[in-house]
């Protein structure tokens, strides 16, 4: 079982920056592909970037390329989101995952607690 526990988010005017944490505990951290969701009031939870368990390979939705970065500390068992240039569009609760597809348990999917980040224009 891992835990997952979010932190950094808050308000911010637009244009700023915020920097998202997550910190695991309880498993393997290395063996977890990391993924940052978001969801806003109203609309369906939607990925906005993933990292392999090396930290090799990262994936973006299109609307955060150039202004997101994620990165993760498999030293620390951490996993950073920065955001940058953010828009009102980008105020959501954010939540971190961590999933693996284990070859007894099918895939592995964990979420944390989620952290608010609120973009004002």
């Amino acid at each position: 079982q891992v835990q997952l526990e979010e932190s950094g988010g808050g308000s911010v005017q637009a244009g700023g920056s915020l920097r998202l944490s997550c910190a695991a505990s309880g498993g393997t951290f290395s063996r977890y592909n990391m993924g940052w969701f978001r969801q806003a009031p109203g609309k369906e939870r939607e990925s906005v970037a993933a990292i392999s368990t090396r930290g090799s390979n990262t994936w973006y939705k299109d609307s955060v390329k150039g202004r997101f970065t994620l990165s993760r500390d498999n030293a620390k068992n951490t996993v950073t989101l920065q955001m940058n240039r953010l828009t009102s569009e980008d105020s959501a609760v954010y939540y971190c995952n961590a999933r693996r597809n284990d070859s007894v348990r099918g895939l592995e999917s964990y979420w944390g607690r989620g952290t608010q980040v609120t973009v004002s224009s």
